[in-house]
């Protein structure tokens, strides 16, 4: 075979190999950075009291979730069902704290009036500063947070009744044990 045929086959195959590994992936198991790594610190005021401000200290030793949603996000409004479920129906294992990222508070509080609200509280991210330091990139998305503060899970886009039955769930009684 000759040499000018055998550097495009070479290089088409290399592709190839590239877009079959990529088509085979779940877009919602992109690995975070963070992982591993202690989760950003911050310090906001509730949705539902501005007086009362919550930072990363408040939730050290104890698992929890942080869950970031917007009124305005239709995911948000997909994954609710579940997140009520999980927060307020029975299933509920750990503390959740909504992040409400980038969302005016009466377009945030009439969105938890009218689907329940599963948060133990929300707290308000207008600016977008602590979702952004946190790698959200786009809402819903989900942290598992050890007793150190540490992130063990991110979750990117809804939480399915099957992510919080396989992933989440188990995830979270394992840290509890430890």
């Amino acid at each position: 075979m000759k040499m000018k045929y055998v550097l495009p086959l070479v290089i088409f195959l290399a592709l190839a190999i590239f877009l079959m590994v990529g088509l085979n992936r779940d877009p919602r198991e992109v690995p975070s950075p963070l992982i591993g790594k202690p989760a950003p610190e911050f310090s906001l005021p509730r949705l539902d009291d501005p007086n009362k401000v919550v930072s990363k200290k408040d939730m050290l030793g104890q698992v929890w979730l942080l869950n970031v949603w917007s009124s305005w996000c239709g995911s948000c409004r997909q994954e609710h069902p579940t997140m009520v479920k999980v927060g307020k129906g029975g299933q509920k294992i750990v503390p959740i704290i909504g992040l409400d990222y980038k969302d005016k508070d009466a377009d945030a509080m009439r969105f938890l009036r009218q689907g329940g609200d599963p948060y133990d509280f929300s707290i308000k991210d207008p600016t977008g500063e602590v979702g952004i330091n946190f790698g959200v990139y786009g809402v819903p998305e989900t942290f598992v947070i050890d007793k150190k503060g540490v992130i063990r899970y991110k979750q990117i886009g809804p939480i399915t009744p099957e992510a919080w039955d396989k992933k989440i769930h188990p995830l979270i009684n394992q840290l509890k044990a430890e």
